[in-house]
């Protein structure tokens, strides 16, 4: 019995680390993984909406909630921006806070 405990501590301890790791900002792991790859779509459907000039948008996620920050020309464009980022996968929501050039 004693054997088949002994491979499996390290990786009892492993987990249990990974499971208590939270960085800075008090996310797990697997939360700074997602929100990384929320942000990187976000980023590439904005890059690729036709017809706007979304590519210099700033996109920031913390648990599932986009912040687009920056300038942009129009107050269409800044409708378009949040439109785009809500329909990307895993977007729980969106805090715009684009500016409209004056």
């Amino acid at each position: 019995m004693r054997k088949i405990f002994k491979p499996i501590l390290p990786l009892l301890a492993l987990l249990m680390i990974l499971a208590g790791c939270q960085s800075m900002t008090g996310e797990t792991v697997g939360e700074t993984v997602d929100d990384t790859g929320i942000t990187t779509r976000v980023k590439a459907a904005l890059a690729a909406d036709k017809g706007s000039s979304l590519t210099r948008v700033g996109v920031e996620t913390t648990r599932g909630v986009v912040q687009l920050t920056g300038v942009v020309q129009s107050a269409a464009d800044r409708s378009r921006a949040e439109q785009v980022t809500r329909g990307v996968s895993g977007v729980r929501g969106v805090a715009n806070n684009l500016q409209v050039q004056k």
